[in-house]
């Protein structure tokens, strides 16, 4: 049960601090997750592991399929190594977003509560996605790795740069998304379409190199590919030629940000008028 009143020492929202406020959207944000967890994951079976079991099972599955199909990847590139560094960046920049279409008119009477914002209910179910994606990809890093299917990734500061950056992305785009969805019933219809679309340019099932000069000037254009790109540089090394644009990538996810900020905020003043 959400539980978002004020402690008697709690000063009102409109009196309160930054940080004050800070705290309260804290609590919030806390009391949303664990709601969250439990409408969607109960407490049966293994209850809230199914965050990242989820992306686990679907990640094995893929590699076994793509390893009964022999499926092709680039010379010292093995089948595992390429779908862990593939498939687990496509669960995190495609859920994220899905997870935010059309999740405030579920939990509208939750706005009743005056510390309650949108962007609580939007920042909760993107936290548990990120995590979610995080989880699977670190215990199947450890796992590919104890049982000898992939290496050790080489640099590790570049692994974490790549997926913040992608995280960063991915937050950017759930909140524009998330938002506009509460004002046209058209991203319901669309954004599934969408995503599968922009699938196989995100750069989760390519590398850079070996695409034709011109379009490898056109690919990076997706910001998600250079995210990618640095991260199997960080976690395959250097012995391939990787390509991005890193300050691109912060511009686009900046604007991106700002206007998914401004999206929510535009919401959330729709809604208080209803």
């Amino acid at each position: 049960m959400l539980s978002t009143s004020p402690s008697p020492d709690e000063p009102m929202l409109g009196e309160a601090t930054f940080w004050q406020s800070l705290k309260i959207q804290k609590r919030v944000i806390g009391a949303l997750l664990m709601r969250e967890i439990l409408t969607r994951y109960g407490r049966h079976n293994i209850g809230f592991m199914w965050l990242f079991a989820e992306p686990m099972i679907l990640t094995l599955g893929v590699n076994a399929l793509w390893n009964l199909m022999k499926h092709h990847t680039e010379p010292g590139i093995s089948i595992a190594a390429f779908v862990l560094t593939g498939y687990s960046t496509i669960l995190l920049w495609r859920n994220m977003p899905n997870r935010c279409v059309g999740a405030i008119q579920p939990n509208f009477s939750l706005l009743h509560h005056r510390q309650v914002r949108p962007l609580d209910v939007f920042i909760s179910r993107l936290i548990l996605e990120a995590a979610g994606a995080t989880i699977s990809l670190v215990v199947l890093s450890i796992a590919f790795c104890g049982f000898g299917l992939v290496e050790p990734p080489e640099d590790y500061l570049k692994v974490f740069a790549g997926w913040a950056l992608l995280t960063w992305f991915a937050l950017s785009l759930s909140l524009f998304i998330g938002a506009f969805s509460e004002r046209s019933e058209i991203i319901h219809k669309f954004w599934h379409p969408i995503t599968y679309l922009l699938l196989p340019l995100s750069g989760s099932m390519f590398m850079v190199d070996p695409l034709p000069p011109a379009v490898q000037k056109l690919a990076l254009y997706m910001p998600t590919v250079s995210c990618i790109e640095l991260f199997r540089e960080g976690f395959l090394g250097t012995t391939h030629r990787w390509h991005y644009d890193l300050g691109y990538v912060v511009v686009f996810n900046t604007l991106l940000m700002l206007l998914g900020l401004a999206e929510t905020k535009h919401m959330s003043r729709q809604l208080t008028l209803q």
